[in-house]
């Protein structure tokens, strides 16, 4: 049997010429929610993103076994 889990961050899009500030801003969080869920025995699946407006929505999925 196995447990799941969804991790969702949202980020929001800024005015700049960086084209990629929300890749290079993301990164630091997103790797801290893999250790974290690493830490607790889970293993990363998966994700999707979805944008909405300005604001970017990243999903994360974990499972582990129990």
């Amino acid at each position: 049997m196995k447990e799941y889990k969804v991790e969702s961050l949202i980020y929001y899009s800024k005015l700049t010429l960086d084209s990629k500030h929300i890749a290079n801003d993301s990164k630091k969080e997103i790797q801290e929610k893999l250790d974290e869920y690493a830490a607790k025995g889970y293993r990363f699946t998966t994700s999707t993103s979805t944008n909405f407006g300005s604001a970017i929505y990243i999903h994360l999925y974990f499972e582990k076994d129990i």
